[in-house]
């Protein structure tokens, strides 16, 4: 009996903690904890300042595992709770297991950026560069473009005017483009930063003296992609002649490769350091990141479907036939665009045009990035609106931009200026987690170019080509979204994701200005000119750092030595 009675104490106790370990697992599971961003607008790295040795050891990937609600106080006057869209309260990405159209995907391997392979910036000057000569004459300089094809076209008139040994009078922007944006040069950038930072390399003066203002110019549309010996010899010459050359134009007139080492590295330290933007551009910038990743890590999305580029390009995928005459008669009434009949097809087989919004939709979706990833539309005013955004939107409602980011009152400054609106779209694009273009055009490669600078941040290109075939399938019914799909378009783009690389040279038998066009932009890929992989060297107590570079195998390899 007694015996009995033992059993059933023992089972009643066993039960009894059962119920008490039970209660205290699911209290511990209850808690939770909220975490409250500061107001203040982050201390982000500056994109285009060089960044120091330091610097460069921070540019390793950090695990994107601290994530910030987007509290009242860091939300413009326009998004607050009461007037926020209901896709703008959810909290960030808190999972590091994220549910993908393969399934869970690893929250790093969505995120991560390539193996930089130990590659660095190594832009300073070698021990043979010297200061700049007696300046021969003054070089004025006609931009032309947009903002990234501007920004590159400034940088290579640096080193030819340190080639012809030229005084460089500021570039004037282009004021007459399809943009019509009125913009200075100190509009846009930080002109006295400018003057500055280039002044062991070339002079750079605000304004040509006025006692030159009468003086005879000469007017020079320089040759695309030409070399050291065409402006040494014929472009120098015209000293003899003139105190005054005026560039025409100033895109693409420098070769992308065979120039000296001290001529390529000068190019980047004008394009990443010299040539900063105006100081309320790059604070408005990183407001916006600051803004952005208070979802957690997001994907910077340079969408090209605006009307001039659909125009341009002859693009009507998706478009109506009245869409697509509107298009039509605006590339037939712009003067300066030269091919006027384009097959939309043809061009569209051969991966030529944008993708959709739709198309893009698909796409990040076989990638494996779930609905609920921020992402920020870089872009103009998309062509057709929320008609041809719907797609999109269905698959990823948190689509952010600088006009939903910002209240009207602090983008007013920058309103009506295409370049100072595209310069705060570049600064969240080199500084997102994750960056895609769905064309690569100016922007898309100057972004490209940077972020392989800064470190290879991931960069996913789409094949378009490869892309189209997939959702012509899919239009057709002979292919279905899910699993095969994503397969396939993540095996296609598992090298396209802005590891290290040589940057590529022509395409194989083509000849004369063909041959230069279908090299790979030196803005693109810095490497190997401006990218040397580090070795270490445990030499002493570091004091003071130096580098000694050498290229082989068409790799310049740098040993980092500290004092």
């Amino acid at each position: 009996m007694q015996r009995r009675r033992r059993r059933v104490v023992v089972v009643l106790r066993k039960m009894l903690t059962c119920a008490i370990c039970t209660i205290a697992l699911v209290g511990l599971l209850s808690v939770h904890v909220h975490v409250f961003p500061s107001s203040r607008v982050s201390d982000l790295p500056d994109p285009y300042k060089l960044p120091t040795v330091s610097q460069q050891h921070e540019l390793n990937y950090q695990k994107l595992s601290t994530q910030r609600e987007w509290t009242q106080e860091l939300a413009p006057p326009h998004l607050s709770k009461e007037q926020a869209s209901p896709h703008l309260s959810k909290a960030p990405l808190s999972s590091h297991k994220l549910d993908g159209a393969r399934g869970n995907l690893d929250f790093e391997k969505l995120w991560k950026p390539p193996a930089n392979r130990d590659f660095v910036p190594c832009v300073q000057h070698s021990s043979n560069y010297a200061a700049p000569d007696e300046s021969r004459g003054y070089l004025l300089v006609h931009t032309n473009g947009g903002l990234n094809q501007m920004r590159a076209g400034i940088c290579d008139m640096v080193a030819v005017a340190r080639i012809i040994n030229a005084t460089l009078v500021v570039p004037e922007l282009d004021k007459r483009s399809y943009w019509q944006d009125s913009s200075n040069f100190s509009d846009v950038f930080d002109e006295d930063h400018f003057i500055n930072a280039l002044a062991n390399d070339v002079k750079v003066i605000k304004k040509l003296p006025k006692e030159l203002s009468s003086a005879t110019k000469v007017v020079k549309q320089f040759k695309s992609w030409s070399g050291l010996e065409y402006y040494q010899d014929e472009i120098a010459s015209l000293w003899e002649e003139y105190q005054v050359i005026r560039a025409a134009k100033s895109d693409s007139r420098l070769a992308n490769n065979n120039l000296p080492p001290d001529i390529q590295k000068l190019r980047c330290r004008a394009c990443y350091e010299a040539l900063r933007f105006a100081p309320k551009i790059e604070a408005m910038g990183k407001l916006l990141v600051d803004r952005m990743r208070s979802y957690g890590p997001f994907i910077a999305l340079h969408l090209r479907y605006e009307k001039d580029m659909l125009a341009f390009s002859g693009c009507t995928q998706g478009l109506s036939n009245a869409e697509a005459e509107e298009l039509k008669t605006i590339r037939e009434n712009t003067v300066y665009w030269k091919v006027k009949e384009i097959d939309a097809r043809e061009q569209r087989s051969k991966g030529y045009c944008p993708l959709t919004p739709k198309e893009v939709g698909i796409f990040l979706t076989a990638l494996g990035y779930p609905s609920n990833t921020p992402i920020y539309i870089a872009a103009g005013e998309i062509y057709g609106g929320d008609t041809h955004m719907a797609d999109l939107r269905s698959h990823y409602p948190m689509l952010m931009s600088k006009e939903k980011l910002a209240s009207v009152e602090e983008l007013e400054p920058f309103t009506n200026h295409a370049s100072q609106m595209a310069a705060l779209d570049y600064i969240v694009s080199v500084e997102s987690d994750v960056f895609i273009p769905s064309y690569s055009g100016n922007m898309a490669r100057a972004v490209e170019g940077h972020r392989r600078f800064l470190g290879h941040r991931k960069t996913i290109s789409p094949d378009r080509k490869a892309l189209v075939r997939l959702f012509d399938k899919l239009e057709n019914g002979v292919l279905k979204e899910g699993r095969k799909l994503s397969s396939r378009i993540i095996e296609i783009h598992k090298k396209l994701q802005g590891s290290p690389r040589k940057r590529r040279g022509p395409v194989s038998g083509t000849k004369g200005m063909d041959r230069f066009r279908s090299e790979e932009a030196f803005y693109v890929n810095p490497l190997p000119d401006c990218l040397c992989r580090r070795v270490s060297q445990n030499v002493s107590t570091s004091i003071s750092i130096s580098w000694q570079c050498h290229y082989k195998n068409g790799d310049a390899e740098c040993v980092y030595l500290e004092f």
